[in-house]
Protein backbone atom coordinates (compact mmCIF):
# COMPACT_ATOMS: atom_id res chain seq x y z
CA UNK A 1 0.00 0.00 0.00
CA UNK A 2 1.06 3.35 -0.96
CA UNK A 3 2.21 6.27 1.20
CA UNK A 4 -0.32 9.02 2.02
CA UNK A 5 1.42 12.34 1.74
CA UNK A 6 0.84 14.27 5.32
CA UNK A 7 -1.32 17.27 3.87
CA UNK A 8 -3.62 14.92 2.67
CA UNK A 9 -3.50 12.79 6.15
CA UNK A 10 -4.74 15.71 8.03
CA UNK A 11 -7.84 16.21 5.66
CA UNK A 12 -8.74 12.90 6.41
CA UNK A 13 -8.26 13.70 10.22
CA UNK A 14 -10.01 16.29 10.03
CA UNK A 15 -13.17 14.62 8.77
CA UNK A 16 -13.03 11.94 10.94
CA UNK A 17 -14.24 14.45 13.72
CA UNK A 18 -17.73 15.61 11.66
CA UNK A 19 -21.12 14.26 10.53
CA UNK A 20 -20.76 14.54 7.13
CA UNK A 21 -23.99 14.21 4.24
CA UNK A 22 -22.53 11.53 1.79
CA UNK A 23 -24.47 12.86 -1.20
CA UNK A 24 -23.25 16.37 -0.92
CA UNK A 25 -19.87 15.02 0.04
CA UNK A 26 -19.73 12.78 -3.36
CA UNK A 27 -21.21 15.97 -5.05
CA UNK A 28 -18.36 18.06 -4.37
CA UNK A 29 -16.05 14.83 -5.22
CA UNK A 30 -17.32 14.96 -8.65
CA UNK A 31 -16.97 18.45 -8.80
CA UNK A 32 -13.43 17.86 -8.48
CA UNK A 33 -13.04 14.82 -11.03
CA UNK A 34 -14.76 16.71 -13.41
CA UNK A 35 -11.92 19.06 -13.46
CA UNK A 36 -9.39 17.07 -12.78
CA UNK A 37 -9.91 14.26 -15.86
CA UNK A 38 -12.48 16.60 -18.10
CA UNK A 39 -15.56 14.11 -17.64
CA UNK A 40 -19.30 14.97 -17.20
CA UNK A 41 -19.51 13.71 -13.37
CA UNK A 42 -17.87 11.49 -11.31
CA UNK A 43 -18.19 9.81 -7.83
CA UNK A 44 -15.32 7.80 -5.65
CA UNK A 45 -15.95 3.90 -4.33
CA UNK A 46 -13.96 1.88 -2.25
CA UNK A 47 -11.49 0.63 -4.74
CA UNK A 48 -11.19 0.76 -8.67
CA UNK A 49 -12.23 -3.02 -8.28
CA UNK A 50 -15.09 -1.91 -7.16
CA UNK A 51 -15.87 0.94 -9.80
CA UNK A 52 -15.59 -1.94 -12.47
CA UNK A 53 -18.39 -3.54 -10.92
CA UNK A 54 -20.59 -1.07 -10.18
CA UNK A 55 -20.20 0.62 -13.85
CA UNK A 56 -21.39 -2.89 -15.33
CA UNK A 57 -24.44 -2.97 -12.99
CA UNK A 58 -25.02 0.90 -14.15
CA UNK A 59 -24.47 -0.14 -17.85
CA UNK A 60 -27.00 -2.83 -17.48
CA UNK A 61 -29.54 -1.74 -16.00
CA UNK A 62 -29.39 2.26 -16.10
CA UNK A 63 -31.17 4.42 -13.97
CA UNK A 64 -34.18 1.20 -13.28
CA UNK A 65 -33.92 1.38 -9.36
CA UNK A 66 -35.86 -2.20 -9.62
CA UNK A 67 -33.75 -3.68 -12.07
CA UNK A 68 -30.52 -2.36 -9.55
CA UNK A 69 -32.34 -4.19 -6.92
CA UNK A 70 -32.63 -7.51 -8.88
CA UNK A 71 -29.26 -8.04 -9.44
CA UNK A 72 -27.41 -10.23 -9.78
CA UNK A 73 -30.43 -11.94 -11.12
CA UNK A 74 -30.54 -10.69 -14.87
CA UNK A 75 -33.76 -12.12 -15.74
CA UNK A 76 -35.44 -8.93 -16.17
CA UNK A 77 -32.19 -7.20 -17.87
CA UNK A 78 -32.03 -7.06 -21.66
CA UNK A 79 -28.17 -6.53 -21.84
CA UNK A 80 -25.84 -8.40 -20.10
CA UNK A 81 -22.50 -9.39 -21.66
CA UNK A 82 -19.48 -7.78 -21.58
CA UNK A 83 -16.52 -7.40 -24.06
CA UNK A 84 -13.47 -7.92 -23.02
CA UNK A 85 -10.34 -8.76 -25.14
CA UNK A 86 -8.74 -12.31 -24.12
CA UNK A 87 -5.08 -10.64 -23.66
CA UNK A 88 -6.70 -8.47 -21.05
CA UNK A 89 -8.12 -11.27 -18.46
CA UNK A 90 -5.73 -10.83 -16.09
CA UNK A 91 -5.75 -11.60 -12.51
CA UNK A 92 -4.54 -8.87 -9.72
CA UNK A 93 -5.61 -10.73 -6.60
CA UNK A 94 -8.98 -12.12 -8.63
CA UNK A 95 -9.32 -12.91 -12.38
CA UNK A 96 -11.22 -10.10 -13.66
CA UNK A 97 -13.78 -11.72 -15.49
CA UNK A 98 -15.04 -12.90 -11.54
CA UNK A 99 -15.61 -9.52 -11.42
CA UNK A 100 -17.70 -9.16 -14.52
CA UNK A 101 -19.76 -11.96 -13.06
CA UNK A 102 -20.31 -10.78 -9.48
CA UNK A 103 -23.06 -8.40 -10.98
CA UNK A 104 -24.60 -11.06 -12.84
CA UNK A 105 -23.32 -10.03 -16.34
CA UNK A 106 -21.31 -12.67 -18.48
CA UNK A 107 -18.06 -12.23 -19.75
CA UNK A 108 -17.43 -12.54 -23.61
CA UNK A 109 -13.57 -12.77 -24.49
CA UNK A 110 -12.27 -11.57 -27.74
CA UNK A 111 -9.67 -13.04 -30.02
CA UNK A 112 -6.70 -14.93 -28.87
CA UNK A 113 -4.34 -13.76 -26.15
CA UNK A 114 -1.82 -12.86 -28.88
CA UNK A 115 -3.95 -11.75 -31.42
CA UNK A 116 -7.05 -9.39 -31.48
CA UNK A 117 -8.51 -8.09 -35.27
CA UNK A 118 -11.37 -5.61 -35.69
CA UNK A 119 -13.69 -8.16 -37.56
CA UNK A 120 -13.16 -10.66 -34.16
CA UNK A 121 -14.45 -7.58 -31.85
CA UNK A 122 -17.63 -6.56 -34.12
CA UNK A 123 -18.37 -10.51 -34.18
CA UNK A 124 -18.49 -10.70 -30.53
CA UNK A 125 -20.55 -7.43 -29.95
CA UNK A 126 -24.50 -8.57 -29.83
CA UNK A 127 -27.74 -7.22 -28.96
CA UNK A 128 -26.91 -8.34 -25.19
CA UNK A 129 -23.73 -6.63 -25.06
CA UNK A 130 -24.11 -3.81 -22.48
CA UNK A 131 -20.43 -2.71 -22.24
CA UNK A 132 -16.69 -3.36 -23.26
CA UNK A 133 -13.92 -3.47 -20.66
CA UNK A 134 -10.37 -2.05 -21.85
CA UNK A 135 -7.70 -2.66 -19.40
CA UNK A 136 -4.49 -0.90 -18.81
CA UNK A 137 -1.79 -2.77 -16.76
CA UNK A 138 1.43 -4.22 -17.57
CA UNK A 139 -0.08 -7.39 -16.99
CA UNK A 140 -1.82 -7.53 -20.57
CA UNK A 141 -0.44 -8.60 -23.23
CA UNK A 142 1.38 -5.30 -24.92
CA UNK A 143 1.36 -6.26 -28.56
CA UNK A 144 -0.70 -8.24 -31.27
CA UNK A 145 -3.62 -6.42 -30.15
CA UNK A 146 -6.08 -4.19 -31.55
CA UNK A 147 -5.23 0.17 -30.27
CA UNK A 148 -8.00 1.57 -27.34
CA UNK A 149 -8.85 4.00 -29.89
CA UNK A 150 -9.61 1.30 -32.26
CA UNK A 151 -11.29 -0.38 -29.29
CA UNK A 152 -13.88 2.57 -28.53
CA UNK A 153 -14.37 3.41 -32.53
CA UNK A 154 -15.66 0.17 -32.90
CA UNK A 155 -17.76 -0.08 -29.77
CA UNK A 156 -19.24 3.30 -30.38
CA UNK A 157 -20.29 1.93 -33.98
CA UNK A 158 -22.49 -0.40 -31.74
CA UNK A 159 -23.95 2.11 -29.22
CA UNK A 160 -21.69 -0.62 -26.80
CA UNK A 161 -20.35 2.40 -23.90
CA UNK A 162 -16.20 1.56 -22.87
CA UNK A 163 -15.27 1.07 -19.55
CA UNK A 164 -11.33 1.70 -18.87
CA UNK A 165 -9.45 0.15 -15.95
CA UNK A 166 -6.72 2.88 -15.77
CA UNK A 167 -6.31 1.92 -11.93
CA UNK A 168 -2.50 2.49 -12.38
CA UNK A 169 -2.22 5.29 -14.69
CA UNK A 170 -0.74 8.58 -14.34
CA UNK A 171 -2.62 10.66 -16.91
CA UNK A 172 -6.02 11.75 -15.91
CA UNK A 173 -7.76 13.45 -19.04
CA UNK A 174 -6.32 11.26 -21.76
CA UNK A 175 -8.93 8.21 -21.73
CA UNK A 176 -12.14 10.66 -21.82
CA UNK A 177 -10.11 12.81 -24.42
CA UNK A 178 -10.21 9.40 -26.50
CA UNK A 179 -13.74 8.70 -26.26
CA UNK A 180 -13.98 6.68 -22.78
CA UNK A 181 -17.28 6.38 -21.30
CA UNK A 182 -16.67 5.65 -18.21
CA UNK A 183 -12.51 5.52 -16.51
CA UNK A 184 -11.36 4.18 -13.23
CA UNK A 185 -8.54 5.13 -11.41
CA UNK A 186 -6.94 4.55 -7.95
CA UNK A 187 -7.36 7.54 -5.35
CA UNK A 188 -4.32 5.29 -3.67
CA UNK A 189 -1.62 4.53 -6.00
CA UNK A 190 0.07 7.90 -8.15
CA UNK A 191 -2.41 10.36 -6.52
CA UNK A 192 -1.45 9.24 -2.81
CA UNK A 193 -4.59 9.18 -1.06
CA UNK A 194 -6.58 6.92 1.25
CA UNK A 195 -7.67 3.80 -0.48
CA UNK A 196 -10.57 4.55 -2.73
CA UNK A 197 -11.68 4.07 -6.62
CA UNK A 198 -12.30 7.01 -8.68
CA UNK A 199 -15.04 6.94 -11.25
CA UNK A 200 -15.20 9.68 -14.14
CA UNK A 201 -17.56 9.08 -17.21
CA UNK A 202 -20.37 10.81 -19.04
CA UNK A 203 -23.32 11.71 -16.50
CA UNK A 204 -26.14 8.88 -17.06
CA UNK A 205 -23.52 6.51 -16.41
CA UNK A 206 -22.26 8.00 -13.38
CA UNK A 207 -26.05 8.44 -11.96
CA UNK A 208 -26.63 5.10 -12.45
CA UNK A 209 -23.42 3.96 -10.95
CA UNK A 210 -23.70 5.70 -7.84
CA UNK A 211 -27.28 4.48 -7.39
CA UNK A 212 -25.57 0.96 -7.21
CA UNK A 213 -23.32 2.26 -4.82
CA UNK A 214 -26.00 3.98 -2.58
CA UNK A 215 -29.30 0.79 -2.82
CA UNK A 216 -27.98 -1.61 -4.85
CA UNK A 217 -24.94 -4.65 -5.08
CA UNK A 218 -22.38 -1.80 -5.03
CA UNK A 219 -23.33 -1.06 -1.18
CA UNK A 220 -21.09 -3.04 -0.36
CA UNK A 221 -18.52 -1.57 -1.51
CA UNK A 222 -19.28 2.09 -0.93
CA UNK A 223 -16.76 4.52 0.29
CA UNK A 224 -16.83 6.29 3.60
CA UNK A 225 -16.32 9.73 4.14
CA UNK A 226 -12.31 9.35 4.73
CA UNK A 227 -11.79 8.01 1.49
CA UNK A 228 -13.83 10.55 -0.14
CA UNK A 229 -12.77 13.51 1.44
CA UNK A 230 -8.79 11.61 1.01
CA UNK A 231 -10.06 11.32 -2.40
CA UNK A 232 -10.95 14.72 -3.43
CA UNK A 233 -7.96 16.30 -1.07
CA UNK A 234 -5.29 13.68 -3.64
CA UNK A 235 -6.97 15.35 -6.79
CA UNK A 236 -6.53 18.50 -5.51
CA UNK A 237 -3.00 17.78 -4.67
CA UNK A 238 -2.13 16.43 -7.74
CA UNK A 239 -3.85 19.73 -9.72
CA UNK A 240 -1.20 21.80 -7.77
CA UNK A 241 1.95 19.36 -8.03
CA UNK A 242 4.94 20.24 -10.01
CA UNK A 243 5.26 16.96 -11.99
CA UNK A 244 8.36 17.96 -13.70
CA UNK A 245 10.13 18.10 -10.27
CA UNK A 246 8.54 15.17 -8.92
CA UNK A 247 10.17 13.06 -12.19
CA UNK A 248 13.21 14.56 -11.89
CA UNK A 249 13.58 13.82 -8.33
CA UNK A 250 12.50 10.41 -9.01
CA UNK A 251 15.28 9.40 -11.84
CA UNK A 252 17.50 11.22 -9.26
CA UNK A 253 16.59 8.30 -6.70
CA UNK A 254 17.18 5.84 -9.82
CA UNK A 255 20.40 6.83 -10.60
CA UNK A 256 21.87 6.57 -6.83
CA UNK A 257 20.29 3.06 -7.13
CA UNK A 258 21.83 2.12 -10.65
CA UNK A 259 25.37 3.28 -9.55
CA UNK A 260 25.34 1.72 -6.25
CA UNK A 261 24.21 -1.79 -8.84
CA UNK A 262 26.66 -0.96 -11.24
CA UNK A 263 29.94 -1.28 -8.62
CA UNK A 264 28.33 -5.30 -7.79
CA UNK A 265 29.89 -7.85 -9.77
CA UNK A 266 27.42 -9.91 -11.47
CA UNK A 267 24.93 -7.43 -11.99
CA UNK A 268 23.91 -6.55 -15.25
CA UNK A 269 21.61 -3.18 -14.84
CA UNK A 270 19.26 -1.39 -17.12
CA UNK A 271 16.92 1.31 -17.10
CA UNK A 272 13.23 0.89 -18.81
CA UNK A 273 10.51 2.55 -19.60
CA UNK A 274 7.38 1.77 -18.31
CA UNK A 275 5.48 -0.73 -20.36
CA UNK A 276 1.82 1.61 -20.28
CA UNK A 277 3.35 5.10 -20.81
CA UNK A 278 3.43 6.57 -17.66
CA UNK A 279 6.42 9.13 -16.75
CA UNK A 280 8.21 6.40 -14.85
CA UNK A 281 11.85 4.84 -16.02
CA UNK A 282 12.64 1.47 -13.59
CA UNK A 283 15.87 -0.36 -13.08
CA UNK A 284 15.68 -4.10 -15.15
CA UNK A 285 18.19 -6.54 -12.85
CA UNK A 286 19.26 -9.52 -14.10
CA UNK A 287 22.39 -11.32 -14.02
CA UNK A 288 25.48 -11.73 -15.92
CA UNK A 289 25.28 -15.19 -17.17
CA UNK A 290 29.13 -15.74 -17.28
CA UNK A 291 28.82 -15.48 -13.41
CA UNK A 292 27.99 -18.54 -11.64
CA UNK A 293 26.60 -19.15 -8.18
CA UNK A 294 23.92 -16.08 -8.61
CA UNK A 295 20.60 -16.80 -8.71
CA UNK A 296 17.50 -13.86 -9.67
CA UNK A 297 14.80 -15.77 -7.75
CA UNK A 298 16.89 -16.29 -4.60
CA UNK A 299 18.35 -12.58 -4.87
CA UNK A 300 14.68 -11.28 -4.78
CA UNK A 301 14.02 -13.47 -1.48
CA UNK A 302 17.37 -12.20 0.12
CA UNK A 303 16.34 -8.06 -0.47
CA UNK A 304 13.02 -9.15 0.78
CA UNK A 305 14.18 -10.79 3.94
CA UNK A 306 17.17 -8.14 4.33
CA UNK A 307 16.96 -5.11 6.92
CA UNK A 308 15.53 -2.43 5.71
CA UNK A 309 13.09 -4.67 3.14
CA UNK A 310 13.47 -4.25 -0.05
CA UNK A 311 10.75 -5.28 -2.39
CA UNK A 312 11.55 -5.86 -6.15
CA UNK A 313 8.66 -5.81 -8.48
CA UNK A 314 8.72 -9.44 -9.66
CA UNK A 315 7.04 -10.37 -12.47
CA UNK A 316 9.49 -11.16 -14.95
CA UNK A 317 11.57 -13.29 -12.28
CA UNK A 318 10.83 -16.73 -14.71
CA UNK A 319 12.60 -14.58 -17.66
CA UNK A 320 15.47 -14.14 -15.13
CA UNK A 321 15.48 -10.60 -14.05
CA UNK A 322 13.55 -8.26 -11.42
CA UNK A 323 12.54 -4.12 -11.77
CA UNK A 324 13.39 -1.49 -9.22
CA UNK A 325 10.63 1.16 -8.59
CA UNK A 326 11.70 4.49 -7.67
CA UNK A 327 8.34 5.37 -6.78
CA UNK A 328 6.91 5.33 -3.19
CA UNK A 329 10.82 6.13 -1.48
CA UNK A 330 11.24 8.82 0.91
CA UNK A 331 14.24 10.76 1.02
CA UNK A 332 17.55 8.30 2.30
CA UNK A 333 15.56 5.21 0.84
CA UNK A 334 17.54 5.21 -2.40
Amino acid sequence: ASMVPDEIAQCVAESLGRFVEMDALQAEASRNIVQATGSEAGCVTASVASGICISLAAAMTGADLGLAEDLPDISKVSKNEVIILKGHVVNYGLVITQQIRLVGATPVEVGTVTVVEPYQLRHAITEKTCAALWVVSHHTVQSGLIGLQTFIELCHEKSVPVIVDAASEYDLKIFINMGADVVLYSGHKFLGGPTSGIVAGNSALIKAAYMHQSNGIGRAMKAGKESVVGAIAAIQRWQNIDHRKLHEEEYQRLTHIRKGLEKIRGLCVEEHADPTGNPITRLKVSIDPSVSGLNIEELAKALHRGYPQIVVRDHFLELGLFEIDPCNMKSGDP
